[in-house]
């Protein structure tokens, strides 16, 4: 008898727009300037996935993670969600780009990444 496979994601990656320059508190993070660009967050969820995301996606929320504060600004918007079965920092390093914030989305991060939000430009 044939095994399935079955995908069950655990790592996610918005794709996000910012259509103007933007300045956002991002918590006890601080403020930070967010050029215009494309940017990659990229972040998991071992449990309740979908539930996460579009956590993510609605815009009626309490401001818990640095990636609710940067979303909720004007201008600023999700045009795609990847998923992924592959650990969260393994996509992060491979996604190129620049660091915008130092330690964003990365507060428990041991794998070095510096930042889970890369501006893609």
């Amino acid at each position: 008898m044939a095994t399935e496979a079955y995908f069950i994601p655990q790592t996610y990656q918005l794709l996000i727009e910012v259509t103007e320059p933007v300045r956002v508190c991002v918590g006890r993070l601080g403020t930070f300037d967010f050029p215009a660009g494309r940017y990659a967050y990229t972040g998991s969820a071992l449990r309740n996935f979908e539930t996460r995301v579009n956590r993510h996606l609605s815009t009626a929320k309490r401001m818990h993670w640095h990636i609710d504060y940067l979303l909720a600004a004007p201008g600023v918007r999700v045009v795609e969600v990847q998923r992924y079965n592959e650990a969260e920092c393994l996509i992060n390093k491979r996604t190129e780009g620049e660091i915008p914030v130092t330690g964003f989305g990365a507060s428990d991060c041991r794998a070095g990444c510096g930042s889970h939000l890369k501006w893609l430009r």
